[in-house]
């Protein structure tokens, strides 16, 4: 699999990197550091990477502006995401031949060639792990602030048990290049005065419900009181993930007509209740979509069932 994705890179001119919608660190770490990558090996091809601007991680790059045109004949990377149905910008399937590079289950199948390890703890892991197997792809300082940021967001700054030896080695080389990792974290836990006052009011109003599962419910009309988007609240998911006694806890982000729900556990297994409501995602860190406060209410009952099996 590594060789047949070596020989793509080699093969096509232009290059065009696809993520997830909704970026989080790992989406974008991947996408850009990977752009960096090839860039660098191959600085006469065209290198891209598109996708909706997520302002609050601006700090790691901005997108290209492609016209379409430039889909004809183009080898499409698409990084981080499960299912087409996330992949921000419909216009991967115009390119020639599709990639995935992922660390999700791989549920949906899609593209030409598929690299999918569930085993790493990021899919920013996993292009450092194409790096050590491709042999004209090198690392440089600024794909490893990128890649760097993937996996430091993915693992929870190497709290989060998807942190393996594997994990540490691969970080490892990153920091070998000499990159700030002072300026990564100045940059992704600075917080405006709007999210302290934002956290302030989360941290007095969650709910905890039979001391095991923890509920925050952020309709549209508080966010707008905040001036906060639905995107930067999920900054704050785990807020109060270490509150005592906790087994799982649940974002409800009202945004147009859906609720958003963010889903985290310990090591309770809960991507199976975000699969029966419209999303996926690891064992102890899963989104879904419900379409009422009423359904937040079943999806509240179900991880309390599987907090107390």
């Amino acid at each position: 699999m590594i060789a047949r994705i070596a020989d793509k890179l080699k093969e096509y001119k232009t290059i065009i990197i696809h993520r997830h919608m909704r970026p989080d660190p790992d989406a974008l770490g991947s996408q850009l550091g990977l752009k960096n990558i090839i860039a660098t090996a191959f600085p006469e091809k065209n290198v891209f990477a598109v996708g909706e601007e997520e302002p609050s991680l601006a700090f790691l790059g901005i997108m290209d502006c492609v016209p379409d045109s430039m889909y004809e004949g183009a080898l499409v990377i698409v990084c981080d995401t499960a299912n087409t149905g996330r992949i921000s910008d419909e216009r991967y399937k115009l390119g020639e031949t599709l990639i995935k590079l992922d660390h999700h289950p791989n549920e949906e199948p899609y593209g030409d060639i598929i690299y999918v390890d569930t085993t790493v703890s990021s899919t920013s892991e996993l292009v450092v792990a194409l790096v050590q197997e491709i042999d004209f792809l090198h690392l440089t300082k600024e794909s490893a602030f990128l890649l760097y940021g993937g996996i430091v967001g993915d693992t929870g700054r190497f709290r989060f048990r998807n942190t393996t030896s594997d994990t540490m080695i691969r970080t490892a080389l990153l920091i070998e290049t000499g990159f700030d990792s002072q300026e990564f974290y100045v940059n992704l836990y600075k917080k405006s005065l709007k999210m302290v006052r934002l956290e302030g009011y989360i941290l007095q109003n969650f709910e905890v419900i039979e001391g095991k599962v923890g509920v925050m419910r952020l309709p549209a009309d508080l966010l707008e009181t905040y001036d906060v988007t639905a995107n930067e609240s999920s900054l704050l998911v785990n807020s109060f993930a270490d509150v005592e006694g906790l087994a799982a806890w649940v974002f409800f982000v009202e945004e147009g007509e859906t609720i958003r729900c963010r889903i985290r556990s310990k090591k309770t297994v809960i991507n199976t209740i975000a699969k029966e409501h419209n999303g996926g995602g690891h064992p102890v860190a899963a989104g879904a979509t419900a379409y009422s406060w009423e359904e937040t209410g079943v999806i509240v009952e179900k991880l309390l069932q599987v907090c107390q099996n």
